[in-house]
C-alpha cells in the first residue's frame, strides 16, 4: 500500500480536521502518500483530488468543520455511481481509502468495499447515532455547543419568567436533546424514543409556574418536529399559563470549536484507520467502547438501531425530567 486518499462526506462535524491531520501525519510516517478528496463522495466523482502533506494540516487541529469540504451525493447510492468512483480512484492508484462521515458516508465507504477496494471508515456524526460505537467525532463538541447556548437563554427566561422551546439537531436520534436536558437542569425533553404526551408537559409548566420557578425550558429534537411545530401544538392546549418563546439552535450546533475530547477521540480514531490499512484490514469502522479504539466490521453495525443508553434515560427520570410515553417505538 502507497497511497491512502481520506474524505469527509455528509454534514460535517467538530473533529473533522483533527481527523484527517491525524490520517495524513500517520500515514506520512508510515511511508504512505496521502491524498484528500475534496467535497466528499461529489468531489470524488467530479475528480477533486489533492494532495495532502504536513503543512496542509499544521493547525488544522483546532477547526471547526473540514477544510476538505464535504456534501451529500445521491449518486453514490447507484452502482454506476459506485463503478465510477472505483474507475476514478484507480486511476489515482489510490491502494486504499478512509471515509469519514455519518451512516449513509459509511454505506457508501462498504459499497465500494464491496467491490475490492480497501476502506476504512470512522464515525463522523454530532447525533451520535452510529450503532457500534459509543461516542462519534463531534458529539461532544456539539453538546457544549448547546449546553452553553442554553445557558444563555435560561438568563433572559429567568428575567421574565418565561417558557423557552429550544429546537436542536437529531433526525432520528434524540441524544443531543436527551443529554443537553440533563446537563442544563431543563424540564422537559422531547425525542423520537418517546411518545410526547401534551398533558404532562402542560402539567409540569403548571407546577413550576405556581410554585415561582423563575423560567423552563423545552428541549426538542428535530426529528419529532420543528420547534414551531411543538409550541403551536403545546399552545393549542390552551392550559399554558405562562409566555413561551422559540430559539432554533440550527447549523451553529456544528461550529464549535472541538473540544478536547473531539481532539483526541479524532486524532486516535484517524490513525487506528490507517494502521488498519497498513496491516491489511478493510470493510471496518473505527469504533471507541468503553474507552478503548477498536474496528467494527461495516456488516455488523450499518444495519442496526442505536437506541438511548439505558442508565441517561433512567437518569432522566429519576431527577424528574419529562420524557413523553412511550420509550423506543
Amino acid at each position: 500500500m502507497k497511497r491512502i486518499a481520506v474524505l469527509t462526506s455528509g454534514g460535517d462535524s467538530p473533529g473533522m480536521n483533527p481527523a484527517i491531520r491525524s490520517v495524513t501525519r500517520t500515514g506520512i510516517n508510515k511511508g504512505l502518500q496521502i491524498v484528500g478528496i475534496r467535497n466528499g463522495y461529489q468531489g470524488l466523482l467530479e475528480d477533486e483530488f489533492i494532495d495532502l502533506d504536513t503543512h496542509i494540516v499544521s493547525g488544522r487541529v483546532r477547526d471547526a468543520g473540514t477544510f476538505l469540504q464535504t456534501s451529500r451525493c445521491p449518486e453514490m447510492q447507484t452502482e454506476e455511481g459506485q463503478r465510477k468512483a472505483l474507475d476514478i480512484l484507480s486511476r489515482h492508484k489510490i491502494d486504499g481509502l478512509i471515509v469519514i462521515g455519518g451512516d449513509g458516508s459509511l454505506r457508501g465507504a462498504r459499497a465500494l468495499q464491496r467491490f475490492g477496494l480497501p476502506v476504512i471508515g470512522l464515525p463522523g456524526t454530532i447525533d451520535n447515532d452510529i450503532y457500534g460505537t459509543d461516542m462519534g467525532i463531534g458529539v461532544d463538541t456539539a453538546l457544549n455547543t448547546i449546553i452553553s447556548l442554553v445557558d444563555m437563554i435560561r438568563a433572559t427566561a429567568a428575567s421574565h419568567r418565561r417558557c423557552f422551546v429550544v429546537e436542536v439537531m437529531g433526525r432520528g436520534s434524540g441524544y443531543l436533546a436527551l443529554m443537553s436536558t440533563i446537563s442544563t437542569g431543563s424540564q422537559v425533553v422531547v425525542i423520537p424514543e418517546f411518545r410526547v404526551n401534551y398533558d404532562s408537559i402542560v402539567r409540569v409548566l403548571h407546577n413550576r409556574f405556581d410554585s415561582h420557578h423563575n423560567n423552563s425550558v423545552i428541549l426538542v429534537a428535530e426529528g419529532v418536529c420543528q420547534g414551531a411545530e411543538f409550541m403551536q401544538r403545546l399552545m393549542a392546549t390552551g392550559k399554558v399559563a405562562q409566555e413561551v418563546r422559540l430559539t432554533v439552535l440550527g447549523h451553529i450546533q456544528r461550529g464549535g470549536t472541538p473540544t478536547h475530547y473531539d481532539r483526541l477521540l479524532a486524532s486516535r480514531m484517524g490513525e487506528m484507520a490507517v494502521l488498519a490499512l497498513v496491516s491489511g484490514e478493510s470493510g471496518s469502522m473505527v469504533a471507541t467502547v468503553n474507552g478503548k479504539t477498536q474496528l467494527r466490521d461495516f456488516d455488523a453495525i450499518l444495519d442496526r438501531r442505536k437506541g438511548l443508553p439505558h442508565d441517561a434515560i433512567r437518569l432522566a427520570r429519576n431527577i424528574g425530567i419529562e420524557l413523553g410515553d412511550v420509550v423506543e417505538m
